[in-house]
């Protein structure tokens, strides 16, 4: 089961490529997956899908055996490119690696960052999944439908938050739905938090009408119900969860997210190499493909140059969906 993006100036046109794994494994060696002082960078606030990706990562692969005791440490702001603006200063430095998205693509056109993703290091996009819509258990919107109407009746009166900074993909998604149902996307009210953790706080006590963000993230809340969950973004619904995709629910959008990885600049090859086959040997473990059907990622693995060119091409979309939104 795969969500297809779908393919328009104003869709998450990402191409899903699945390679052989890089080189061989091992630990310890030179050659091998292990990598003494490894960290891994969150560029937002705990509970969103940048770090929970990074910390069951980091756990995957310690329980696969591939490295040990790898750092996760969170520095948040404006949408992720505090992050990134570290990651670019810690030039030459292999034992550091960024968790990232769509989200980071979109602040740093929004933040005017003045670091950008091409002076990074790109190691591999790891993966996908759809957005989905929730409503607190307090909400009188039962079903999407139901939000659908009251959010066409008056789009300001019916906000809605996302993770992430305008641009990325809790932004995107509203944007496309906005469109989809006849309501112009600059009359929606768009409320960005630094992250899935953040956003949760809002939706629960009411802050926003609606949240927008990805299944990995809320599956706990949803399951204990704490949340309701009205509608998921991709091709198909979510297995185990009673919610119609967009265009069941009559609405002409498929979209998914990603997520990846990133290095600092000035690498040696040797250096990210060894970074790009440790994500190879982490995808293949079965540690690995457990958590992607626990969280409901799919596998969007993209190595190095390849996923290099494919942030180039999100970047170009991203700007040219922010200049249809006049922002």
């Amino acid at each position: 089961m795969r969500p297809r993006a779908l393919l328009s100036p104003l869709a998450a046109a990402a191409v899903v490529l699945l390679v052989p794994p890089l080189l061989t494994s091992g630990t310890g060696a030179d050659g091998g997956t292990n990598i003494p002082g490894l960290r891994f960078m969150v560029p937002n606030t705990p509970g969103g899908g940048y770090d929970i990706t990074a910390r069951t990562a980091a756990k995957n692969a310690e329980d696969a055996g591939l490295n040990h005791n790898i750092e996760v440490f969170n520095l948040p702001g404006a949408g992720g490119t505090v992050g990134l603006s570290r990651l670019v200063n810690e030039r030459g430095n292999g034992k550091l690696a960024m968790s990232m998205g769509l989200g980071v693509v979109g602040a740093v056109h929004t933040n005017h960052a003045p670091s950008t993703l091409a002076d990074a290091t790109p190691l591999a996009r790891l993966t996908e999944e759809p957005d989905i819509v929730v409503v607190p258990k307090s909400s009188p919107y039962k079903t999407f439908g139901q939000l659908l109407a009251a959010w066409k009746k008056n789009p300001r009166a019916v906000p809605v938050g996302g993770g992430s900074s305008p641009g990325g993909p809790d932004h995107l998604a509203p944007m496309l739905m906005a469109r989809a149902a006849g309501i112009d996307p600059r009359s929606v009210t768009y409320v960005p938090f630094d992250g899935g953790g953040e956003l949760l706080a809002s939706v629960l006590g009411g802050k926003v009408k609606f949240g927008v963000s990805g299944l990995g993230e809320y599956r706990d809340q949803i399951e204990s119900g704490e949340l309701r969950l009205l509608a998921v973004t991709g091709a198909e619904r979510v297995e185990g969860f009673d919610a119609p995709t967009l265009k069941e629910s009559g609405l002409d959008v498929e979209f998914t997210n990603w997520r990846g990885m990133m290095a600092p600049p000035g690498l040696s090859e040797a250096q990210r190499d060894r970074l790009i086959r440790f994500l190879a040997e982490l995808r293949r473990s079965p540690q690995w493909r457990t958590s992607l059907r626990t969280n409901g990622w799919d596998d969007a693995w993209l190595p190095g140059g390849k996923f290099g060119r494919f942030l180039d091409r999100e970047d170009n979309r991203v700007d040219t969906v922010l200049k249809e939104l006049g922002r």
